[in-house]
């Protein structure tokens, strides 16, 4: 019997406990998870693409114990339904915080299924504590020197500064 493989792509711009209890949940109805780095071309990302590989690395790392060898985290530069079928998933995993979320989700779940039909978008809805957390959110807050603690894993915090340090010693 194959494993069940699945892929969970996004930005993770940056990693939040939000995305950790995606992927430790996700790996209760998969056998081994793809987790890939993707743009956005809608978001203007604060962290470059190495440094949220890199934070992604290390925090699975440290929260995921021996399930750590059932994911592999990878960065790309193609549609998630074609990262899916290189890697042979046969579900692509999202995240809904709210209602809001659902739209966007479904027309992409949607268009996904026009180009890949064998592959089957599964949908887990956020934790409760983490409902209201969003990347943008994590950005916003890291931006202005607001506490983080609560949104992110301990290691994420000192690259997020620097990272938006940087951004505001770029734009004035």
């Amino acid at each position: 019997m194959s494993d069940r493989v699945g892929l969970y792509p996004g930005s993770f711009d940056p990693v939040t406990f939000g995305h950790i209890d995606l992927i430790r949940r996700s790996l209760h109805v998969v056998d081994r998870l793809v987790v890939a780095i993707l743009p956005n071309a809608t978001k203007e990302a604060l962290l470059t693409l190495a440094e949220r590989e890199a934070l992604l690395r290390s925090v699975i790392a440290a929260e995921l114990g021996a399930d750590v060898a059932r994911v592999e985290i990878r960065a790309a530069s193609n549609l998630a339904v074609r990262i899916a079928e290189e890697a042979k998933a046969s579900v692509i995993i999202r995240g809904l915080r709210a209602g809001s979320d659902f739209e966007a989700e479904l027309r992409m779940a949607h268009a996904n299924r026009l180009l890949a039909p064998s592959i089957e978008t599964l949908f887990l809805m956020t934790a409760p504590e983490h409902a209201s957390t969003s990347s943008r959110l994590v950005r916003e807050i890291a931006r202005y020197g607001g506490p983080l603690d609560r949104l992110v894993p301990e290691g994420v915090i000192p690259v997020l500064t620097a990272a938006a340090r940087r951004h505001a010693d770029a734009n004035g």
